[in-house]
């Protein structure tokens, strides 16, 4: 109550009408505690827990200050680039922890739910809404958990797909953690999504790639596949063709021989995007979002629908999807005669750019080549480079180590050898030894 008032400056008797001081739920970030406004309208006022915020910078701060240090005990791991995780993971936490981020999604998502029939939301009591406090409305629908196995399951499964159908392809916003603690629904058969301290989103491009791809995947189509994937950005455009598309037909070839029931969407998309990638692959935030909602909403949708024939569903609005993507993608408010009109003015111009590369270099015509697969050369000459740079200061070591000991001048220890000496000694063993590790590391010489 104490930090409802500080958020609000005002007493808790003068904001609700009543006040429920025991939680109605709690978790480890933030707790909710029912209450009523003076206009009747029952709400749930979500309260951050005291510290969290300096507790979580802590964390933080200590986190990236052990991967410092294990990037230094064991150089390989820079590979995984642990400290772009953690400051990924931080800016995703202080968002979470955000109440006014969590209201600022739900503003957004309502504009996009608020539109679809069979699915509702809670919404921002406004102004109420603060770093450490937001007020809601209060859903009363009951958690899907209860449903699974029920005659409802099913109805609750189409309408939760075509809601996801609806924010993936059409909005290019969605929430990002349909798990089933944030799914309810109500007697008459809506449903109610809970908690957008995360939400997803896609540019136009990434939505008709999307399209794409759920397109070419039912018709089992793998260069289709790889031509969304590239534009999705999984692969960069220069790619050799020939190998993904097989291993993408491999792929696709193993999933379609399973039941329907464990077809899964969401997993031949993650298992095409690591292709070639190897053990330090990694996605880009967005995209990694993406995958993990398609897995939690196909986890939601089987428990709702064991029966449910997902390839055979997507597969029969695939068109339907392509075209929703399509419709996404923004043309601008200039008629279609005007924007061809436009581009045949550019077409000069284009041309122009082209003959004036083309006469560069003494009228030799300029191409831009792009490499492959030379990256594992080019830190192999790096690292053959660092060898020989450690390998002659080690020697120098040495070297100093030996002059230094037919001095006596100085400090001595063990009676007659100079201090100095032995520093030179111990920093060339410690330096000879890294460099021996390293090679058997490599298990080249």
């Amino acid at each position: 109550m104490r930090i409802v008032e500080q958020a609000f400056g005002a007493p808790v008797g003068e904001l609700f009408a009543s006040f429920d001081d025991k939680p109605l739920a709690a978790a480890s970030v933030a707790q909710i505690h029912p209450a009523r406004m003076h206009d009747g309208r029952d709400v749930v006022v979500k309260i951050t827990r005291p510290g969290i915020h300096a507790q979580v910078q802590a964390d933080l701060l200590l986190l990236r200050r052990t991967m410092r240090v294990a990037q230094w005990i064991w150089p390989p791991l820079k590979r995984h680039r642990p400290l772009e995780l953690v400051d990924e993971l931080g800016a995703f936490l202080r968002d979470e922890i955000d109440m006014r981020h969590e209201a600022q999604n739900m503003r957004r998502m309502a504009k996009v739910l608020d539109a679809l029939p069979g699915i509702t939301q809670p919404h921002v009591v406004e102004p109420y809404a603060t770093r450490n406090v937001l007020v809601q409305d209060r859903s009363h629908g009951t958690r899907l958990e209860a449903a699974y196995g029920t005659a409802a399951a099913p109805a609750l499964a189409r309408a939760l797909l075509g809601a996801y159908v609806h924010q993936l392809f059409g909005a290019g916003v969605f929430h990002a953690d349909p798990h089933p603690g944030n799914l309810f629904f109500f007697d008459d058969g809506r449903l109610c999504l809970h908690d957008f301290g995360s939400i997803g989103v896609l540019d136009p491009a990434s939505r008709l790639a999307l399209g794409g791809m759920v397109e070419a995947i039912a018709a089992d189509d793998a260069e289709g596949v790889l031509d969304a994937a590239i534009a999705m950005g999984f692969f960069p455009s220069q790619v050799d063709r020939r190998s993904h598309v097989r291993e993408i037909h491999l792929i696709l070839a193993e999933m379609a021989s399973r039941p329907l029931a464990q077809w899964s969407i969401a997993e031949a998309i993650w298992r095409v995007a690591r292709i070639g990638q190897g053990a330090g692959f990694r996605l880009p935030a967005h995209l990694l979002s993406l995958i993990r909602t398609l897995f939690l909403v196909e986890n939601t949708l089987r428990a709702l629908d064991p029966n449910l024939d997902l390839l055979g569903t997507l597969s029969a609005q695939a068109a339907a999807i392509a075209d929703i993507a399509e419709a996404s993608r923004p043309s601008g408010n200039r008629p279609l005669a005007m924007r061809l009109a436009r581009t045949a003015r550019q077409l000069p111009q284009i041309a122009t750019d082209l003959l004036r590369q083309a006469q560069l270099s003494d009228g030799r015509p300029a191409f831009s080549v792009h490499h492959h697969g030379l990256s594992s050369t080019q830190e192999a000459i790096a690292r053959t480079g660092n060898r020989l740079a450690l390998a002659l200061v080690t020697l120098g070591l040495y070297v100093s180590g030996a002059l230094l000991s037919l001095h006596s001048d100085g400090p001595q220890v063990f009676g007659h050898m100079p201090f100095l000496a032995m520093v030179a000694f111990a920093a060339a063993g410690l330096l000879s030894l890294r460099l021996v590790m390293a090679i058997a590391r490599s298990g080249h010489l």
